[in-house]
């Protein structure tokens, strides 16, 4: 009894603990809901004050005739800033009360409700000093979407994904979209009619309203109706610095006509290094990731990631004849998933099989009769990575596959693929089996990440012999020799040739370590030797302890942006994210000298005498090159702690200017061709980073673009923002990098992000202007471009964001980089 009366006493005190726990909780639920009503009456308030600001807003840009993006009342750019940043919190706010609101009005807001600024979907307007956070072209997508935005196109875009590149040539390009509710015509042209008496030509980035001010000799020119032509002049691609070997196999082959092949970006090159000339199969319209060559030499199969192209944009398998460049066959359009990895033709019955790895998340290998289309049989590999396909030279019907964690043996029979597991027995399995080639007798040869070359004898999934210890760390690339010799090379930057009882023969090299590891080996013509590296060379020679390896393909390995035109010879600088700086000598495509700096380079401006190179860095850092002695390193400045986007030089050299992240423009004095230098000052007004520089020809203003679509001028000798600037309309202007400005008014597409275009640059004859987008277009447009429907010609070659273009001295030749495909494309004006 008494132990039942403790229970029920247990059970009594803890029904009161759970009581007041639930008053407690619905305490505290009344007070949320307490709060939450006080919350939605402030947005309320909210809500009604920013109506008013917007409509008094309104009020003043119809009594000004437009909002002027150069406003020389600082109270009103203030007020259209603050009603930004209002409209900003608002929609955060909003998109925590009502999920509804944020899907319906705010398609970029971020998981913690704030809104996102990404690349592709950065707000109309930035906050006062906010800074947006402009994303690189590292955030490019790696699935072909296009993340949003709109292409540079020629006719209306889609709504998601970019224009075709190969459909959007002959087209008009439109620079708005915005269209008000019942009218029939676009808003453009409703503000043309109301403007263009004024002088002023208004065009819309992301919604928002951007006025330029024409010059005085425009006149009549400056007409809704009119549409600018064309040019004349095409862009013909000549030349390709660069190879992609930092994460790509089976990349380099040579080929009887002596040719090497070998891709980068969206282009297999095919280089003939002995004549000095290049041909380029531009069949592709994303990055190739691999290559194969028929038994024939002759045909050749390469593979590409999903692209933009709606027809032609999955991941799919090129066939094409290395004569005249045709395409034979397409296979597998909307069969593959992200890309297709591997390549390899049947070699034992004439190659006509081709064997296709897709690099999805089981990897599955399919084999196709690709002279018919005709896929026979496809099954999965492995949950992990695939690196290598090959198939028997002397067995019909076998592959093999090897990747992490894996070595296949497969066989065709029939329409079906059986598959046996390479078996280790007493030797350590190793955790990446990362190349393979084959013997003259047939045995298979691999290489992995313990260093060892591992025999398997024909026929056999069982090792037959072993070398242990053949290398520090991984081989990652093996090839057997004409001679029955085989070469293995690996993470060590070690070349050793081996004897075909797998004994060293004693020829050994070491690639130099600014080449980096070795990615690739090749038989190149008679007994020398190709050797691509995972620094994106090329190197060529004998396996000779006497003889050198010799650089014939050079390139960049990490992001590049920086870009720079020579003022007086036929050559350019280039600057990435590799910390190198390279100088490119255009008619001969020899790097004329090369240094690499301690920081990541960014952006690249040569003094008008030529004697130095400015380097602006990513860390606020910016060097000063003697491009007369190799790059020796002249100067070293810091100019705040965050990147330097842009810089230029005055046109006479007395001065330059640097435009940071920092939203500031840094302008200093500089003597003796650009070797000693001192600050005049720092321009602050922008209200987000600074993205483009230009000097007017007299050296006095500049004027500069930032993240937020600003186009503001600037006094040089004081650092003065002008507040008219429409005294300024007809200043004359050295050169045309900002993109946002009248002169390059037409080159925005319709319904533009402010963000979609990259780069421009006006030819020195000042009859061209071009640029680069986000969408691996380099365009060409006469000049000037003010009208809103001008027309252009679009040239595509590179996969990746297009970060910067530059005319030659002469006018004859455009350059192009590539962010993340790190190429730079040399284009000829034909």
């Amino acid at each position: 009894m008494e132990h039942d009366a403790n229970k029920t006493g247990a059970g009594s005190g803890l029904n009161g603990l759970l009581t007041q726990e639930n008053s407690e909780l619905r305490d505290r639920v009344a007070d949320l809901e307490h709060r939450v009503q006080a919350q939605s009456d402030e947005l309320t308030c909210l809500k009604s004050s920013l109506s008013d600001c917007l409509r008094r807003l309104a009020t003043l840009e119809s009594s000004r005739g437009g909002p002027h993006y150069h406003v020389p009342v600082h109270n009103y750019h203030g007020a259209v800033m603050h009603a930004s940043h209002c409209s900003t919190e608002l929609m955060a706010l909003q998109s925590q009360a009502s999920p509804n609101f944020a899907s319906a009005k705010s398609p970029s807001v971020a998981p913690s409700g704030g809104p996102s600024f990404s690349k592709k979907s950065a707000p109309a307007a930035t906050a006062a000093g906010g800074g947006a956070t402009r994303a690189s072209a590292a955030g490019r997508r790696t699935t072909g979407s296009g993340g949003g935005g709109h292409t540079v196109s020629y006719g209306p875009p889609p709504a998601k994904h970019p224009a075709s590149r190969q459909s959007a040539k002959e087209q008009p390009l439109h620079v708005s979209v915005s269209q008000s509710a019942g009218n029939k015509e676009p808003v453009w042209v409703k503000d043309f009619n109301r403007l263009e008496k004024e002088g002023i030509l208004r065009i819309y980035l992301r919604g928002r309203a951007v006025n330029l001010y024409a010059p005085s000799d425009i006149g009549d020119q400056l007409s809704a109706k009119e549409i600018g032509e064309a040019p004349n002049t095409q862009l013909k691609l000549e030349w390709v610095y660069g190879y992609r070997g930092r994460d790509c196999r089976s990349n380099l082959y040579h080929l009887p006509t002596g040719e090497l092949v070998y891709f980068v970006a969206s282009v297999v090159v095919l280089h003939n290094v002995e004549e000095g000339t290049q041909r380029h199969y531009t069949g592709h319209n994303d990055d190739v990731k691999c290559l194969a060559v028929h038994p024939d030499r002759i045909t050749m199969a390469s593979g590409q990631v999903a692209g933009h192209d709606k027809k032609q944009g999955k991941p799919h398998v090129r066939i094409w004849s290395s004569v005249d460049l045709t395409t034979l066959h397409v296979l597998g359009l909307g069969d593959f998933e992200r890309a297709v990895s591997c390549l390899a033709f049947s070699r034992a019955d004439g190659g006509t099989h081709l064997c296709v790895v897709d690099d999805a998340n089981e990897h599955a290998i399919s084999v196709w009769d690709w002279s018919r289309g005709h896929k026979l049989t496809e099954t999965k590999t492995s949950t992990e990575p695939v690196l290598a396909c090959e198939c028997h030279p002397l067995d019909a019907g076998v592959i093999i596959t090897c990747g992490k964690n894996q070595l296949a043996f497969w066989t065709l029979e029939g329409c079906q693929l059986t598959r046996k597991n390479g078996i280790y027995d007493k030797h350590d399995k190793p955790k990446f089996v990362l190349c393979l080639t084959f013997s003259q007798n047939g045995d298979l040869i691999t290489g992995d990440s313990n260093g060892s070359i591992l025999v398997w004898p024909r026929g056999s999934n069982r090792i037959g012999q072993a070398v242990t210890g053949a290398h520090e760390g991984g081989i990652f690339s093996l090839c057997a020799m004409k001679d029955d010799k085989l070469v293995s090379g690996g993470r060590d930057r070690r070349l050793v040739q081996w004897d075909s009882a797998y004994n060293r023969t004693g020829a050994e090299a070491t690639v130099p370590e600014q080449y980096g590891p070795i990615r690739t080996l090749a038989q190149g013509p008679g007994n020398a030797l190709l050797v691509g590296t995972t620094r994106n060379c090329i190197l060529q020679g004998a396996l000779d302890l006497a003889a050198s390896l010799t650089p014939i393909v050079s390139g960049h390995s990490d992001e590049l942006w920086g870009l720079a035109s020579h003022p007086s010879q036929l050559q350019f600088a280039t600057a990435g994210s590799d910390r190198l700086v390279t100088v490119w000598d255009a008619l001969t495509h020899q790097t004329v000298w090369s240094r690499e700096i301690t920081d990541q380079g960014h952006c690249l401006a040569f003094h008008p005498s030529g004697e130095t190179l400015a380097v602006g860095c990513q860390n606020g850092r910016w060097y000063v090159l003697d491009a007369q002695r190799c790059g020796d390193i002249a100067a070293v400045h810091t100019d705040g702690s965050e990147q330097i986007e842009c810089l230029e030089f005055s046109p006479d050299g007395s001065m330059l200017a640097l435009g940071s992240r920092d939203n500031s423009i840094y302008v200093f004095a500089c003597t003796e061709a650009g070797r000693k230098y001192s600050r005049i000052g720092r321009c602050c007004g922008h209200s987000s980073f600074i993205t483009h520089l230009d000097w007017s020809a007299d050296c006095v203003h500049l004027r500069s673009n930032s993240g937020d679509y600003e186009l503001l001028f600037w006094t040089a000798a004081n650092c003065r923002q002008v507040s008219s600037p429409s005294s300024l309309r007809d200043s004359e202007w050295a050169s045309q990098r900002c993109a946002i400005s009248f002169d390059t008014a037409g080159v925005w597409p319709e319904g533009a992000d402010g963000t979609d275009i990259n780069a421009s640059d006006r030819s020195f004859d000042r009859q061209l202007v071009a640029t680069g987008d986000d969408f691996g277009q380099v365009c060409l447009y006469r000049y000037p471009c003010f009208q809103p429907r001008s027309k252009g010609h679009a040239a595509a070659g590179h996969s990746s964001h297009v970060t910067n273009v530059r005319f030659l001295r002469d006018s004859s030749r455009l350059l192009s980089t590539g962010g993340k495909d790190t190429a730079v494309l040399q284009w000829e004006i034909a």
